[in-house]
């Protein structure tokens, strides 16, 4: 019973990781008249946000290691609200680029924690069913910003208001502190001294390099068709705004479905395997989209969010497996810090290159990194495989 309140604690902690994540382009219209700052400013707040979360995935296996998953949770998910109502009180452009180094920080640390205590003490399925409760965060976000803005007030109202369901979380959070299982720590006195040698040791395992450049691709798939896939529809296949917004949310949607049912096909299939399937899912959809029909997009929209759903919990719960889980902590760490670079750097890149190409090459940007998500994937599972 404890193991499963715990289970919906962590759950509710990513739908909070969540909502922050798709709150700035919600709310991002009203704020830069208000801020009285050029519309494409909000890449710089997104790209700090993505920088911290990139530095404190990168050093959480051993801050974990030493603190522990539960008092990082809390600590981290404490510093997210505080700069959420940081954001909510701020009326200056300045601030909020300051703002968004705790907000970043805070939400890596929560990500590397929570998804390795998953994966080392729950079943697949609950990693896919945990990446779905973020996809209900995601969602949430612009649903409680539009709100306050339909009703005349202003942009901090949402903020504010996220900001207070964190600091609920955190009082959640502080109450479950007895029910985290304390996992061993595999670090002594000379493992701490060493720890530059012990990150070389680690990039050493077999399959741990393809394994992050799959997460870089990924993530390079899953954020820029999320970002560019609206701009797309207006500008190559002549769609009204309206129309385009409403099938990226379809997309989405289809990344959250994708993981609850993807929770229930772990009973089915193994990690390995949802992985191959989401791949050649996303393959078919974007297939889909190369036909010059207008019935094959909605289908084609969904599928690739589909696709996408069970990629990224099936290898983060594969992670243990794979390389050990006396090492998994810290390479989780490795693994999102690869991922958030993927999403801070590849969708500003494709916009560059769209800028000479055309928004059509998309779909062919799209697909080469399908491409080496498949490549990497059956060379990372080879060297495993030899590695054993």
């Amino acid at each position: 019973m404890k193991k499963r309140f715990l289970l919906l604690i962590i759950y509710l902690a990513f739908i909070s990781l969540g909502l922050p994540d798709s709150l700035l382009g919600s709310a991002w219209p009203a704020m830069f008249a208000y801020l009285r700052v050029p519309v494409d400013y909000a890449g710089i707040i997104s790209m700090i946000v993505a920088a911290g979360t990139v530095i404190s995935s990168l050093f959480s296996g051993k801050v974990i290691n030493r603190f522990g998953v539960p008092l990082i949770t809390t600590i981290s998910v404490f510093l997210t609200a505080l700069a959420l109502m940081g954001f909510a009180f701020s009326g200056q452009f300045l601030y909020l680029c300051l703002l968004a180094v705790p907000l970043g920080l805070g939400a890596g640390s929560v990500d590397a924690a929570l998804n390795n205590y998953v994966a080392l003490h729950y079943e697949a399925r609950h990693m896919n069913w945990l990446h779905s409760f973020w996809g209900v965060g995601a969602a949430a976000g612009p649903m409680i910003m539009a709100a306050y803005l339909a009703k005349g007030a202003s942009w901090s109202s949402g903020y504010g208001t996220v900001a207070w369901i964190q600091l609920v979380l955190v009082f959640i959070l502080v109450l479950s502190l007895p029910l985290w299982v304390k996992s061993p720590s595999s670090h002594d006195s000379k493992q701490k001294t060493d720890a530059i040698a012990q990150n070389s040791r680690l990039l050493a395992l077999p399959g741990l390099k393809e394994a992050l450049v799959v997460f870089f691709c990924y993530c390079t798939v899953e954020a820029t068709f999320g970002l560019w896939g609206a701009s797309y529809l207006v500008l190559e296949r002549s769609y009204e705004p309206d129309q385009a917004a409403r099938l990226t949310s379809l997309y989405f949607l289809g990344i959250t479905i994708g993981r609850f049912l993807s929770g229930f096909l772990t009973a089915h299939l193994t990690n390995r395997q949802l992985v191959y399937a989401g791949q050649g899912v996303i393959g078919i959809g974007l297939g889909l989209l190369f036909l010059p029909f207008e019935t094959t997009i909605v289908p084609g929209f969904l599928l690739v969010g589909l696709g996408c759903a069970p990629i990224f919990p099936s290898l983060l719960h594969e992670t243990p497996v794979n390389f050990g889980e006396k090492n998994s902590q810290t390479i989780m760490g490795f693994q999102m810090a690869s991922a958030y670079v993927g999403i801070t750097l590849m969708p500003f890149l494709f916009g560059k290159i769209a800028v000479y190409t055309g928004y059509h090459f998309l779909l062919g940007f799209l697909v080469l990194f399908l491409l080496l998500i498949f490549g990497m994937t059956r060379r990372m599972d080879q060297k495993v495989k030899m590695g054993k």
